[in-house]
Order: C-alpha cells, then structure tokens, then sequence
C-alpha cells in the first residue's frame, strides 16, 4: 500500500508542476521538471498550510496545496533571474 502513496505523490507532483508552470508563464516545462517543481513544491506548500494553520484533505487537497507551493516555488525562483 505504501507504493500507492508514492505513485499518487509523483502523479500530484506532475499534475501541480504542470498546473503551476501554466499559470506562471503559460506553458509547462516538461515532465520531469513538472514533477520536480510538483514535489518540491508540495513540500513548499504543506509548510505555508502548517504557517496559516491549514491541512490538506484527500487527494484534491493535496493537489491544491502542491500547485500553492509550486506556485510560490516559480515566483521566487523568477525573483533572482535576469531578464
């Protein structure tokens, strides 16, 4: 059962990485870097939830705190790039 858990956090991972990749510069960045950016950003994200008090539920609660983390991931990322 627990090989499940890390099949759904690598899906959510992509999913959230994807998702965030769309919503910082329009398109997706491929999925392994989706997936890193997913996961990396889960974490991210389950440490702004722990801030503000919150707690994912279920797998759609997972989902919305990974892209959160990715997001914030993508923006501070953008912060030290040169344009």
């Amino acid at each position: 059962m627990q090989g499940m858990g890390i099949l759904w956090s690598i899906i959510i991972g992509i999913i959230a990485g994807f998702i965030a990749g769309r919503i910082m510069r329009g398109s997706g960045f491929g999925m392994f870097v989706n997936l890193l950016v997913g996961l990396i950003g889960s974490i991210l994200g389950g440490w702004i939830y722990s801030l503000f008090g919150f707690s994912s539920g279920g797998k759609l609660g997972m989902l919305l705190m990974s892209v959160i983390g990715s997001v914030a991931l993508l923006w501070i990322i953008s912060l030290f790039r040169t344009k």
